[in-house]
C-alpha cells in the first residue's frame, strides 16, 4: 500500500542471493550496483516485507527506490510482485538488474523489455508479473569455459581481473540508472549498451 510519502519514479532491484556466502560471487551482481547506489547516495536498506529490503532516496532530482530480494535468486518474483504492489506502479517503472554469463565482465546491457534468457531469477519475475514488459540492466560477468557447469560458475567468484571489470561498470550501471530516470530509456541504451 503506497501511504504518499515517497513516490518513486523508478524501483530498481537487484538480483542476487542473500547471506554472505554468496556475497562476492558472480550471481550478486545485481546486489553490488544496488549496494554501489546505497553507498554513493548515503541510503540505508531496511527490511520492509519478508521478501525485500529496500532503501527510498533520490537520483538526479527524481525519487527512487533500490531494492534487494530476500529470497534467493529463483524466487525473485515475489519481491518484484510485493513493490509494484506497494508504490503502485506499472512494470515499465522497474528496472532489474543482474549478471549475465552472455556479456564479457565489465560489460552491460540495458533493455526495455524480453526474454528470462536463461535467467532463473528473471524467469521468477516474468512468471510473477504475467509480462516480459520491464526494463533490466544485464552486467556482464563474462562465460564459463567450454565443459564447466554454468551454476557453478556463476556461484563461484570473479578472478581479480574479472572483478575489477565488474566492479568498474558497476559504478557506470549508477549513471546508467540516472540517465534512465532524468532522460529516457532510448538515451540511456545510446549511451551505455
Amino acid at each position: 500500500m503506497n501511504t504518499g510519502r515517497h513516490d518513486p519514479q523508478l524501483l530498481v532491484v537487484g538480483i542476487g542471493n542473500p547471506g554472505p556466502k554468496y556475497q562476492q560471487t558472480r550471481h550478486n551482481a545485481g546486489f553490488w550496483v544496488v549496494d554501489f547506489i546505497v553507498d554513493s547516495l548515503k541510503l540505508k536498506l531496511k527490511r520492509s516485507h519478508k521478501s525485500t529490503i529496500l532503501a527510498e532516496g533520490s537520483l538526479g532530482g527524481k525519487n527512487i527506490v533500490v531494492a534487494k530480494p530476500r529470497t534467493y535468486v529463483n524466487l525473485s518474483g515475489e519481491s518484484a510482485e510485493y513493490l509494484l504492489s506497494r508504490y503502485s506502479l506499472p512494470t515499465q517503472k522497474l528496472l532489474v538488474i543482474y549478471d549475465d554469463i552472455h556479456i564479457d565482465a565489465g560489460k552491460m546491457r540495458l533493455r526495455g523489455s524480453g526474454s528470462a534468457g536463461g535467467h532463473n531469477g528473471i524467469r521468477s519475475i516474468i512468471n510473477s508479473l504475467n509480462t516480459q514488459d520491464f526494463p533490466r540492466l544485464r552486467i556482464g560477468v563474462g562465460s564459463p569455459n567450454i565443459g564447466e557447469d554454468q551454476i557453478g560458475y556463476v556461484l563461484g567468484k570473479p578472478t581479480m581481473s574479472e572483478r575489477e571489470a565488474i566492479v568498474k561498470c558497476v559504478a557506470d550501471a549508477m549513471d546508467c540508472v540516472e540517465t534512465l530516470l532524468t532522460e529516457n530509456i532510448d538515451v540511456a541504451m545510446d549511451r551505455f549498451n
